[in-house]
């Protein structure tokens, strides 16, 4: 048997072949953009009827913009209502800041639209000129404050009410109906 030449290197299985596999399949063949189907997913489940995703959608031209009164109603406890400061478009975490005035004392509080607590929003009232501003902030000094909105809301339930039929009822002679007040 020759001895090998330098550089040379004989192996003792030189006809043996190595299996080599198929890469596997690309995920980006799957889902192109899998967070923003992910979020979509999401956001289809916690708002089936998409009425939540219209109110505050940048192309629903009667979509609620900041300067406007919201009313958040609340699984768990009291509405709230105030005027909107700041709203922050985030997909499924998308929020609102709401300020109003209670007991003499500002308070702000932000709500996730898409929360499941949060059991409706709606537009108490439109600012009558838009906004120039995104955020307003200046809302904060007192110049500026809208105090309380709390007459506003009630107006509005009132009117609500009476459109739904649940106002009060009278009979006949002008007397209410006797009950707890």
């Amino acid at each position: 048997m020759p001895l090998p030449i330098a550089g040379q290197v004989q192996t003792p299985h030189e006809n043996r072949k190595i299996k080599t596999y198929p890469p596997p399949p690309s995920a980006a063949a799957a889902c192109r953009e899998p967070i923003k189907a992910f979020e979509e997913e999401q956001i289809s489940h916690l708002d089936p009827t998409g009425a939540r995703r219209e109110l505050f959608s940048k192309i629903n031209p009667e979509c609620a913009k900041v300067g406007d009164i919201l009313l958040v109603r609340l699984k768990t406890g009291d509405p709230f209502a105030g005027v909107c400061i700041n709203i922050r478009r985030r997909g499924v975490d998308t929020a609102i800041l709401l300020r109003n005035e209670l007991t003499r004392v500002g308070v702000e509080m932000w709500y996730k639209i898409y929360s499941p607590n949060v059991d409706g929003i709606e537009i108490v009232q439109r600012k009558e000129k838009r906004a120039r501003r995104a955020r307003l902030t200046y809302m904060r000094k007192p110049e500026h404050d809208m105090r309380s909105v709390q007459g506003i809301v009630l107006q509005y339930q009132r009117s609500q009410a009476a459109l739904r039929g649940g106002g009060r009822e009278e009979k006949k002679g002008g007397q209410r109906k006797k009950g707890k007040r």
